[in-house]
């Protein structure tokens, strides 16, 4: 999933404000800190999505010169898809 810089800080804003609304979270370091942190780790999570989703195109490239004319890649991408997340532990 593609996110700007925006909507990731409107994300990271939105649950940091829930959190203090329901009492789940105290500083011991800057709220800003904390905020800074959260859109670090949101931005290494999209990463790592985007990764795997490279990682997919390619087994597929490589599926299709082996198997030509038997493969449809539509059918197989979600298949493969989850099958390397799970394997890499990658929530999608």
């Amino acid at each position: 999933m593609k996110l700007t810089q925006l909507q990731i800080e409107v994300i990271a804003h939105k649950v940091l404000e829930h959190w203090k609304k329901q009492n789940l979270i105290t500083f011991k370091v800057d709220e800003k800190k904390v905020f800074i942190k959260m859109i670090d780790v949101i931005k290494k999570d999209l990463q790592k999505e985007q990764d795997l989703e490279h990682e997919v195109h390619r087994m597929l490239d490589q599926l299709e010169r082996t198997n030509p004319g038997e493969f449809e890649r539509y059918k197989m991408y979600p298949i493969l898809k989850k099958k390397i997340a799970k394997d890499k532990k990658v929530i999608l």
